[in-house]
């Protein structure tokens, strides 16, 4: 069994603690969402297990022959090759075994007399049966086909970023290592290719681990979550809806442990400032307790649930409208004779084909472009701020709290209560010891938090969001959502997220390209649902097991109800699945235990297998029985 192993990781960052000594283990056929705040260290674990960091303590270990697949936020291309020849240059053991070949092939067919070509080229058309290398370019045609590149003989230099993306993950997709490290892989994906890529990891033979924002495709693809808090690393079996009641539950723990300590510390402050009559042994140790108290007021880190809530200026009812625009960008139409009335109050979702305009359409309505004929028409009382996907240059050495503090030092809530910048920033999930801290030292990601923050702080009435959750991480798209879903203003958001989309927006322009946009009024997982089967995203179940054999098409129609034993069945099924899970969750936890005992592994592995088989053929029978019972 193919098994990686870490021994008391520990990294950090400046004055910040990325990991507290780590351990874990990950097995075949994990799959493991990765999730934190941006800035808490998920990429640079990901760079620590695929080697690229070397600046940390402890140990990996793995197997010799195993292998590790590592997809980044901005792969490494040569911008002078084709797509074909940049997807063959990577240096992993099929791509080199691909090249020695046509190597010797070359050779050979230029000396056929030669002994040492003949022996050349047989040695590596022995190797390419070896690693089944045969069909590498079919398969990476294949793949490229789905994440939508065609023309495989452009040069890499002529690639937006998001295609650049999309090249280096078929590399990574194509040499099926025993680990693959996806950071997030879905941005800059339309829904198509991201149901396409949902369901090839669900069938996928190694392990994976994901540092991704989007909680749909965490939800099918994860069988564990794994949190990085703060240094400290949680793990949580299950995908992404049970890590979320999970989660609440140890912070409900945690924030109880949290008061009980404060309660602690106000009676031993009290009795430390009535004062000790006599300095017993006892009230001694009472002493050294309440230090030891004091000491720890502020020190634990739990994040909270937070919410935002801002004031705002008044909305009229004139917001924004666009009558018969036109705009064509070199040789992509955007618009053709395109109208909307865009209200107060209203929350629209962008999305559709990349390169079809999207992005276009915020900067007309932004004024950030002009059209090539038609009217926009913004009301007199719109006060808008726009998420881009560049942000504006931030100044490097500046602090944080005192980038904030030129919009000013105080903003109103909707109750006219006045808000501090530091208690904005700690809703925002930046804990106060950071608020001094210089913006060169912030993660890319906090850098984009942290330019929310601004925007918002400047109490727009409308808001225009480009793809927001590209660099977001989960903790504060929630908190974005929670803003949403209390702004009595307008919200224009571009996004191929499934979940926010679902959270934010529920009216939907949708771009297919050459001009053509599509209007749906409801959420974007029911218009997805709407469409034909080749633009459904990848069925809900995390593993594509065939459903127990059921009855004739003739028969089917005529079944309106459940048997009696079927009843029984369904009614006890839920009980079943929920012991099969816990059952899976204690072989796990056995695995995490026995991380060097290769035996009992390999035993404990099995039996993981089986019960995922049982758990499989239950859910099955859970879904078939569901379309028959009753409440």
């Amino acid at each position: 069994m193919q098994t990686l192993r870490a021994e008391n990781l520990h990294r950090t960052y400046g004055e910040k603690t990325l990991f507290d000594n780590l351990n874990f283990i990950i097995n075949e056929h994990d799959r493991i969402g990765l999730i934190g705040v941006n800035g808490s260290g998920k990429t640079s674990l990901l760079n620590t297990l695929a080697g690229v960091n070397n600046d940390q303590t402890g140990t990996i270990s793995t197997p010799k022959d195993y292998t590790i697949g590592y997809l980044t936020q901005k792969p490494e291309l040569d911008e002078n090759l084709t797509v074909m020849d940049a997807v063959f240059s990577g240096n992993q053991t099929v791509f080199v075994t691909i090249r020695q070949y046509e190597a010797a092939l070359a050779a050979y067919g230029q000396h056929p007399e030669d002994a040492k070509a003949q022996k050349r080229y047989l040695d590596a058309e022995a190797k390419m049966n070896e690693e089944d290398a045969w069909t590498a370019e079919s398969d990476v045609k294949t793949i490229l086909t789905q994440l939508k590149i065609t023309d495989l003989s452009q040069s890499i230099k002529t690639l937006s970023g998001g295609q650049v993306k999309r090249v280096g993950l078929a590399q990574i997709l194509i040499q099926s290592p025993d680990l693959l490290l996806l950071d997030e892989p879905t941005n800059h994906l339309d829904f198509e290719s991201i149901a396409w890529l949902q369901q090839y990891l669900t069938t996928y033979k190694g392990a994976l681990l994901v540092v991704t924002h989007d909680r749909y495709f965490l939800d099918q693809i994860a069988n564990q979550i794994w949190e990085l808090d703060f240094g400290k690393l949680y793990q949580y079996p299950g995908n992404y809806q049970a890590y979320v009641q999970e989660k609440a539950e140890r912070v409900t723990q945690e924030a109880g442990a949290e008061q009980k300590s404060k309660r602690l510390y106000q009676q031993e402050l009290a009795w430390m400032k009535a004062g000790a009559k006599a300095r017993s042994t006892k009230q001694n140790a009472r002493i050294n307790r309440f230090h030891e108290l004091a000491s720890q007021q502020g020190t634990r880190q739990v994040q909270q649930n937070v919410s935002i809530s801002l004031g705002q200026q008044r909305l009229g009812k004139k917001v924004i409208e666009l009558k018969d625009a036109n705009l064509r960008l070199g040789d992509h139409l955007i618009l053709k004779d395109f109208s909307d009335l865009i209200q107060g109050g209203e929350r629209i979702g962008i999305s559709g084909e990349n390169g079809a305009g999207k992005s276009s359409l915020l900067n007309v309505i932004a004024g950030k472009l002009p059209l090539d004929s038609g009217i926009i028409d913004v009301g007199e009382t719109v006060k808008m701020a726009y998420y881009t996907q560049q942000i504006e240059p931030i100044p490097e050495d500046k602090r944080m709290i005192n980038y904030l503090s030129e919009v000013g030092q105080n903003v109103t809530d909707k109750q006219g209560n006045s808000v501090s910048v530091t208690e904005l920033l700690e809703q925002f999930l930046f804990p106060r010891f950071m608020h001094g801290t210089l913006i060169r030292k912030l993660s890319g990601g906090e850098k984009r938090r942290l330019y929310l923050l601004k925007l918002l702080m400047e109490q727009p009435n409308v808001l225009l969001l480009d793809e927001p959750t590209n660099d977001l991480d989960i903790s504060t798209l929630t908190v974005l959502e929670d803003y949403i879903a209390q702004f009595a203003g307008t919200v224009i958001t571009v996004s191929h997220d499934r979940y926010f989309l679902d959270k934010v927006a529920d009216r939907l322009l949708i771009f297919d390209g050459n001009g053509q946009i599509e209007r749906y009024s409801g959420q974007f997982s029911d218009y997805l649902a709407a469409q034909k089967p080749s633009h459904k995203p990848a069925a809900a179940k995390p593993k594509a097991t065939p459903k127990p054999e059921q009855p004739a098409a003739s028969t089917a129609k005529k079944k309106v109800k459940l048997t009696y034993a079927e009843q029984k069945e369904w009614e006890g099924i839920e009980g079943v699945i929920d012991d099969l899970e816990a059952k899976k969750a204690t072989v796990q936890q056995a695995m995490n235990e026995n991380g060097a005992n290769y035996d009992k592994l390999a035993d404990l592995q099995q039996q993981l297998d089986d019960l995922d088989q049982q758990l499989d053929q239950k859910v099955a029978r859970w879904e078939y029985l569901s379309e028959y019972a009753t409440d």
